[in-house]
């Protein structure tokens, strides 16, 4: 049985199942992609929830995995060469699950950096972009008068999404015919940039018809289906 005692994320959050990968996260767009990709794979992973309420994110024992306070974050009992392996960032977290279980990763070294490619057009793009617009949309628009910030999100989101449905244009996913991490990091963002958010008016997200075609296959899916209500909210 895996000994997990030596991380403190340990001690707040208890391991039922030591054996498993941890998962401590919420269910955010972040958060989400672990546990779409964990349910994708089939791997066995236990969750915990990280309480944004309860201001889990800034505890010593969190901190302790990921200095970052942002979910999602994992400890892996059989990491590489056996040894526990502890593990934050999202788009790090998915090439890393990729690449143990073999699952949503071209094997070819063009494939596997055209996704990665793609994975970091996510990260550095669409997570920020989305993000910001969505703060401003339904939580604090109200509060600026200055409606500058919210004009230039929406404009951003509106070019990326111009970007992916060309890209999607005649492909089913984002490689084409191959499911990959590309698919798992980006749709949870679309998804709920159209419904959380309720941004999907101001951005003519029914216009980009390749976008809202592949999310809808993407909601279709079991594994994604499963993986958007983890960690279950009490």
């Amino acid at each position: 049985m895996p000994d997990l005692s030596a991380f403190p994320m340990t001690k707040k959050w208890p391991a039922s199942h030591p054996e498993r990968l941890q998962l401590y996260s919420l269910p955010t767009p972040n958060g989400v992609k672990v546990a779409i990709m964990l349910e994708e794979a089939g791997l066995p992973y236990e969750p915990h929830l990280v309480s944004f309420d309860s201001a889990d994110q800034t505890s010593p024992e969190f901190l302790s995995l990921n200095p970052n306070n942002k979910i999602p974050a994992i400890i892996d009992p059989n990491g590489p060469d056996g040894a526990p392996l502890p593990l934050f960032e999202s788009g790090a977290i998915l090439l890393y699950l990729a690449e143990k279980t073999g699952k949503c990763l071209p094997a070819d070294a063009p494939g596997r950096y055209e996704t990665i490619q793609w994975l970091m057009f996510q990260m550095g793009g669409i997570g920020p972009m989305f993000g910001q617009l969505g703060f401003f949309t339904k939580f604090a628009g109200k509060d600026y008068e200055d409606k500058r910030p919210r004009e230039r999100y929406a404009a951003e989101a509106k070019r990326l999404l111009a970007v992916l449905d060309q890209r999607l244009a005649g492909r089913n996913w984002i490689m084409g015919d191959a499911y990959t991490i590309a698919d798992i990091a980006i749709f949870p963002w679309v998804n709920t940039l159209n419904t959380f958010y309720g941004a999907g008016e101001l951005v003519g997200i029914a216009g980009y018809t390749n976008v809202m075609r592949v999310l809808e296959a993407f909601l279709a899916r079991p594994a994604v289906q499963l993986g958007m209500q983890v960690p279950h909210r009490e």
